[in-house]
């Protein structure tokens, strides 16, 4: 069996926003994993997929890599929605699509097709940033509010404290991370040793108050990620008064540091 799917899985607690993106394209079904503690969107219609979804992404293309996924997924649905798929012929050409895209083959599908020469991926350069909705979208699934404290006898209060807004994604992307330098006016590239992850990274406060918070306090975050974002909001203040140089500021940012990220309790 051949079946084209697009989907988006969220962590449960971001209910709200997958039934907003299920009422928005106004198709499609939503699908609860109590043992992942996810949610998600899922379409598997060739019809809507031709319909709603590619138009979708057609007229609001992707950034990163995943277009290129993208792009090799729409020529799949054709071939689908032309019934190739029933034909020796046809299924193989779906196949050679499959390989190209995401992780490839699974060795299932190695060996019930061997030989297979997978399609050229397509290309996919970096051509700016649209605006800011992108990069808010874009930090609700990859980006992370931080606060970290450590000892430093440099402080009276014995602590440091320091604000971090991160955004990671595979290196293959790295045009666009670098973009995200210029394009905030702020903030360092990263690579992991292994070459695999990189990182845009913003750490200097000038440039969190100043830029950072602006951004999404104009443009606002509408999944989980909202809450962390505003106890972030909490700690820029409580630094901009230089509460974090007394023993009592940096016990009261702990306190909200601990109620942030994995220590938050959305129940």
């Amino acid at each position: 069996m051949v079946q084209p799917v697009f989907a988006i899985e969220l962590n449960i607690r971001d209910s709200e926003l997958i039934n907003r993106i299920h009422s928005y394209f106004g198709a499609g079904i939503l699908v609860i994993n109590k043992s992942k503690n996810s949610i998600a969107f899922s379409v598997q219609s060739t019809k809507i997929l031709k319909k709603v979804i590619i138009p979708h992404f057609d007229k609001y293309p992707l950034l990163t890599q995943k277009r290129a996924d993208f792009e090799l997924f729409k020529l799949a649905v054709e071939l689908i929605s032309r019934k190739e798929h029933l034909t020796i012929e046809g299924l193989r050409k779906i196949v050679a699509i499959r390989a190209s895209m995401n992780k490839g083959l699974t060795d299932t599908l190695k060996d019930a097709f061997p030989g297979i020469i997978p399609v050229q991926r397509p290309t996919i350069d970096y051509q700016g940033i649209p605006d800011p909705y992108w990069l808010v979208g874009f930090t609700e699934a990859e980006g992370c509010f931080l606060v970290r404290i450590q000892n430093s006898l440099a402080y009276k209060s014995g602590s440091q404290v320091k604000l971090v807004f991160t955004l990671g994604q595979h290196s293959r992307d790295s045009n666009l991370f670098k973009g995200l330098i210029e394009y905030l006016g702020c903030g360092n590239y990263y690579v992991e040793s292994d070459g695999l992850l990189c990182y845009f990274v913003v750490t200097k406060y000038v440039d969190i108050s100043e830029k950072v918070v602006p951004l999404f306090a104009k443009y606002p975050l509408e999944g989980s990620k909202l809450q962390n974002y505003l106890d972030f909001v909490k700690v820029v203040e409580l630094m901009k008064e230089k509460t974090h140089l007394t023993e009592e500021g940096v016990t009261l940012i702990r306190k909200i540091k601990s109620g942030m990220n994995t220590g938050r309790d959305y129940s």
